[in-house]
């Protein structure tokens, strides 16, 4: 349903004016100046929208990560892990950028930057689902996921780059989350064929 959403608002981005849509994409972004009116809207509304306005990329990663987490974790527990990455590296990675503003190391224009989408909640399913995968193959992916968010935020840090790592480490943090949801996906295993 997530998905169907996100191909609607983009149909939807796709007809407005360049300057209406970057109007309409800021009254929903969880920028500073937004969080601080009404934080519950933007943090909701901002997860609806893909700055990007190609849903496609979003189809195969939906399919790739969060069509699997939320088969082996059951809608609830998957939309919990979705929602505390969202709204938590939204939160922090903003929280970061207004001391930043502060301390006079980012311009006070900052504080209505455009911040949508839904990337964080796909950094965090992507690091939750390391507790799918079996030893050692775990031990590939992991690394994997945290070179993919951590190399940006090493090379030019911006607070999307930090929001993504503590997406990531929060969706490492949902460990209660999956206890006892079967036992971990090993690519070495047929289905249905029992091991010799």
């Amino acid at each position: 349903m997530w998905l169907g959403v996100l191909v609607a608002t983009t149909v939807a981005l796709h007809h407005m004016s360049p300057e209406f849509e970057e109007h309409f994409l800021r009254r929903r972004s969880t920028n500073i100046h937004e969080l601080s009116r009404n934080p519950v809207r933007v943090l909701v509304a901002s997860a609806m929208w893909i700055e990007s306005g190609h849903w496609v990329p979003y189809a195969l990663l939906y399919t790739v990560f969060h069509a699997p987490a939320e088969r082996w974790l059951g809608t609830a527990r998957w939309l919990a892990v979705c929602a505390l990455a969202h709204v938590l590296a939204s939160l922090i990675s903003e929280g970061a950028l207004l001391e930043a503003i502060r301390r006079g190391m980012a311009p006070h224009s900052a504080v209505n930057t455009l911040d949508i989408g839904v990337s964080y909640a796909l950094a965090g399913v992507m690091a939750v689902l390391t507790y799918r995968i079996a030893a050692p193959w775990r031990y590939v992916y992991l690394p994997v996921v945290l070179a993919v968010f951590g190399l940006p935020l090493a090379a030019g840090p911006t607070f999307t780059d930090l929001g993504h790592v503590v997406a990531v480490l929060i969706g490492l943090a949902c460990y209660p989350l999956v206890r006892g949801r079967g036992k971990a996906w090993n690519p070495k295993e047929t289905p249905g064929v029992p091991r010799g």
